[in-house]
């Protein structure tokens, strides 16, 4: 009888579904973002605002219907909601003047180095397999988002994405030690409304929200971003830091590919090429292949 799939490579299952799943989610925000913002729907800021806004009410509802409480006084809200801030931060104003590839590039480029080289200084580097697995990754993410044609990039812009990265890296890495994702993920997002909101909302602008760009932001502050944050708290402990890291490089691509389905935008011969290269290298750092003993 063929050995269970946790068995044989190393891989559970049910687990493997899970983090799918988040990346699905994460990439869900990417999707829902770029229709509201190149619709018109909404401004950049305000829709930053209001996603975190519906993902403080969905979270915090969740937790107090389970009996719950919000540990809003824990010293993991300094490095959980202070990076959170950061990323929503830096995420939003960089996309004023970055292009949607490139910035996803540097965005989740600075995540997988910080992370490696968080993980490397504490002692626990990654191995030869890892490395290898993630320089394909990052080479087909490359690949796929790199512009073809010459641009001019935004130097304050390329910042503000890189500290975005790495507010979303330590918001990782301090996940994996939250004994309660739910409850976890609901304080950080109602201790970085606050710093969010007056940092996006003092960089200037007219607010600019239509009914449909209220809806896509709630949707992606409820669901993709609150209830998808709390799934990555929950499966984070259960990876590697280093696998968190590569696995994350599938979300651009997933967010490319949901774009030509929801979008209408053009699959190429250059997307399918990428994302065999960004799929295969997480693959080659995830798996654990080990030897058949049995059928």
């Amino acid at each position: 009888m063929s050995k269970p799939l946790q068995t044989r490579y190393g891989v559970d299952m049910r687990l493997f579904l899970l983090t799918a799943l988040t990346m699905c989610a994460f990439a869900a925000n990417s999707i829902l973002n770029r229709l509201a913002i190149d619709s018109g729907a909404s401004d950049p800021a305000g829709f930053a605002v209001v996603r975190v806004l519906s993902g403080v009410v969905v979270l915090t509802c969740l937790v107090y219907l389970r009996a719950g409480h919000l540990p809003l006084l824990n010293r993991r809200r300094v490095a959980g909601a202070g990076s959170l801030s950061l990323y929503m931060i830096g995420f939003s104003i960089a996309y004023l003047t970055l292009d949607a590839g490139l910035g996803a590039l540097i965005l989740f480029g600075v995540v997988q180095i910080t992370m490696f080289a968080v993980t490397s200084i504490t002692g626990n580097a990654p191995s030869g397999r890892q490395v290898a697995g993630a320089v394909i990754a990052v080479t087909g993410l490359s690949y796929v988002l790199w512009p073809t044609d010459a641009v001019q990039v935004d130097p304050v812009g390329a910042a503000l994405m890189g500290v975005a990265g790495i507010g979303w890296a330590i918001y990782s890495l301090v996940g994996r030690s939250e004994p309660d994702a739910l409850a976890g993920t609901a304080a950080n997002f109602v201790v970085a409304l606050p710093v969010t909101a007056l940092a996006l909302l003092t960089t200037g602008g007219d607010w600019h929200m239509t009914a449909s760009g209220y809806l896509l932001a709630a949707l992606a502050g409820g669901v993709t971003s609150g209830l998808g944050y709390a799934l990555w708290y929950r499966v984070l402990p259960q990876l590697a830091a280093t696998t968190a890291a590569v696995v994350q490089l599938s979300v651009p691509i997933i967010a490319i590919v949901g774009g030509v389905v929801f979008l209408g935008e053009v699959a190429s011969l250059r997307l399918m090429l990428g994302a065999a290269l960004v799929l295969g290298g997480i693959a080659l750092a995830v798996l654990r292949l080990k030897p058949r003993l049995g059928v």
